[in-house]
């Protein structure tokens, strides 16, 4: 039987997951955040123009020397291969957090520094 978490978390985008990580990151905890935003090119493709290897995480959250590289994903959104190869270099510091994950408060421990 579903709980009413799993149905909010199925429910939950990406992008509204990446509103809910950043506002808490920098609001309630003080976190930088980078994040690229993909633009809107003149051919009517979206594109985030970077120079570099595809597929670099989501989010870059630092504080007090502490770094986290995050990939957001949907309870469905599969990681690429691009992806999961940054996610292995990066090591330790990599994470992919979805919906679930804000729900039961596993980011919010994340960000407070108890995990």
């Amino acid at each position: 039987m579903m709980t009413t978490r799993d149905v909010m978390a199925k429910a939950m985008s990406e992008d509204q997951l990446l509103s809910c990580v950043v506002d808490m990151a920098r609001k309630q905890y003080g976190w930088r955040v980078h994040h690229c935003r993909p633009a809107m090119s003149r051919s009517g493709k979206w594109a985030t123009h970077i120079q570099g290897d595809p597929g670099f995480v989501d989010l870059v959250l630092a504080k007090e020397g502490r770094v986290l590289f995050v990939e957001l994903k949907s309870e469905r959104g599969k990681v690429s291969p691009d992806q999961d190869a940054w996610l292995f270099d990066l090591d330790v510091q990599a994470m992919v957090l979805r919906p679930t994950d804000w729900l039961d408060g596993t980011i919010e421990r994340i960000l407070k520094g108890e995990a």
